[in-house]
């Protein structure tokens, strides 16, 4: 008897869904640029994550942090949101970080990078600049301030969309993703 009711109670307990409770801190751009940081407390359903088997390259290595040690940037697919996105994991292995996959990238006003046809390192110590004016006109370097024009202490995520010629890199600054537009 004591096996029947051991059994029924493992039963119950593997058909149960899982949910679990995760504060997670949402990264947000303002519109000039300057990061800002929101905690919110939500709930979660597990999903299953896959690799994206659209990009022909969905895996980059490079140093986010800057530790010294690769954070492996996949571009993944959640198969409850059908959305993809990127999933990060520290060098360090005690953190992974997701951005899409149905949720708001850096704030820019997309929640998947199914447009992405180029997915590379964006170098450390490179100069990059948001080469699009607030009328959205592009703009060469000589029209861009000194002080808006931006060095990446770290490497960043360079994504682009080949066809229309749009995208932008996405970095880490004091723990915060920040977005550089690049047209």
């Amino acid at each position: 008897m004591k096996l029947k009711i051991l059994l029924l109670l493992s039963l119950l307990a593997v058909s149960c869904k899982k949910e679990t409770k995760t504060e997670i801190e949402t990264p947000k751009v303002l519109k000039d640029s300057t990061p800002i940081s929101l905690k919110q407390t939500e709930i979660q359903e597990e999903d299953t994550i896959v690799i994206s088997k659209k990009h022909q390259t969905n895996k980059i290595l490079c140093d986010l942090d800057g530790d010294g040690l690769n954070e492996t940037v996949e571009i993944v697919r959640g198969i409850k949101s059908n959305k993809s996105g990127l999933r990060i994991i520290f060098g360090n292995k005690k953190r992974t970080d997701y951005l899409g996959m149905g949720k708001d990238i850096v704030g820019q006003g997309f929640d998947e990078i199914d447009w992405a046809g180029i997915f590379e390192k964006a170098p450390k110590n490179e100069i990059y600049y948001n080469n699009v004016n607030e009328d959205g006109e592009i703009i060469g370097e000589e029209e861009v301030k000194e002080e808006d024009k931006i060095k990446l202490l770290n490497d960043g995520i360079f994504i682009h969309a080949e066809e229309s010629c749009g995208g932008g890199i996405i970095y880490l600054n004091n723990g915060k993703y920040n977005w550089i537009q690049q047209e």
